[in-house]
């Protein structure tokens, strides 16, 4: 029987198991977007998952949503990110680059003068977020205009190929969250009457061309793509969720990517999660739907075949030595929301592993 403990060949990339540190924002990056040297030790710490996925990684200027968040746009952040994977690497893991593009969800406090946030329309996402000075309301987005739509696409591969510059070992593609790809993809978000917007078809057209640009970009067997079907995060509201993506899937499978990260926004998403695990030839990564953090009660989900790899999030932000916590079901050390964003070395790189 198939155990998450089993090694597994992510499209010739080699994983010691099949237990995957989820994308976490941490907003401890440096002036300019830099990696330091916190960020290389965190990341170190964790190098025993089967596969990392950094904090989501912003591929432009514009594409910043939040304060001491890392890029992939300039020689100094790629440079920061090599040491990140060469610690990774050299502690015996594997880790992937999360591009993430924000979209509508930021702030021009965040940005250099005269930018503003730019989505697929002109819609302000309800609530507010958290800046230098304070909390702010979103802003009105810029719609962008067709050729930007291109241009956003290429910011994409220009970041894809940084990583692969920096020593990742492969991206994965934020599609999800409210971000830029799912803010294409959602219907109250994307208001566009011309090949991006409308139907079905066209809302994931963005997603798959960004996912179709990477792929030629780096190798079809260093890109994967993450989705949050039905997920409201980010004042995002769907009204075709079991449409719309069964027809981004079949727009990407063909395409050989390396896999699909499935975040489950609810346990009533099951059926729609098996459905896309069958379209989807590739390697199948489940965030599940739980009642708490993903524990290892998740785990029977690769026995069961629901999944080949599982994803944890605040579980391992907490727990450098998750993959050994999980072998003796415990115990965990718990996380401590306060840190979470930002700060210095508490609650970030001072979780103790077993051996401490």
């Amino acid at each position: 029987m198939t155990t998450a403990f089993d090694t597994f060949d992510l499209s010739g990339t080699p994983l010691a198991s099949r237990v995957v540190m989820a994308p976490m924002t941490r907003s401890r990056a440096g002036e300019g977007g830099v990696p330091t040297d916190l960020m290389v030790e965190y990341y170190a710490q964790r190098a025993s998952a089967g596969l990392i996925v950094t904090e989501g990684v912003q591929p432009s200027v514009v594409g910043q949503g939040y304060p001491f968040t890392p890029g992939l746009h300039s020689a100094e952040q790629t440079e920061g990110w090599r040491e990140v994977t060469d610690a990774v690497h050299a502690a015996g893991g594997k880790i992937y680059a999360q591009i993430m593009h924000s979209g509508r969800i930021g702030h021009p406090v965040l940005l250099p003068d005269g930018l503003v946030p730019v989505a697929p329309s002109a819609v302000p996402a309800a609530g507010q977020l958290y800046t230098a000075e304070g909390m702010k309301d979103f802003v009105t987005p810029r719609e962008l205009t067709g050729a930007e739509v291109r241009e956003t696409i290429s910011e994409y591969v220009t970041a894809a190929r940084n990583a692969i510059d920096a020593g990742f070992d492969g991206v994965e593609l934020h599609g999800a969250n409210g971000y830029l790809i799912h803010q294409f993809l959602s219907t109250n978000t994307n208001l566009r009457t011309d090949e991006w917007g409308g139907s079905a078809e066209n809302r994931v057209r963005f997603a798959a061309e960004v996912t179709k640009a990477v792929a030629e970009a780096i190798g079809a067997g260093r890109t994967g793509l993450r989705i949050s079907p039905a997920n409201p995060y980010n004042d995002i509201a769907e009204t075709d969720t079991d449409l719309v993506y069964p027809a981004l899937v079949e727009a990407v499978a063909p395409l050989g990517i390396a896999y699909l990260h499935v975040v489950e926004a609810a346990p009533r998403l099951r059926e729609l999660t098996l459905e896309l695990r069958a379209k989807f030839p590739g390697a199948f990564i489940l965030n599940p739907a739980t009642e708490g953090p993903t524990d290892h009660g998740s785990l029977a989900l690769v026995d069961e075949g629901v999944a080949d790899l599982v994803a944890f999030g605040a579980l391992f932000l907490a727990n450098p030595d998750l993959p050994a916590r999980l072998r003796t079901e415990g115990p965990y050390n718990t996380p401590d929301p306060a840190s979470f964003f930002g700060g210095d070395h508490r609650g970030y790189t001072d979780y103790p592993a077993l051996a401490a």
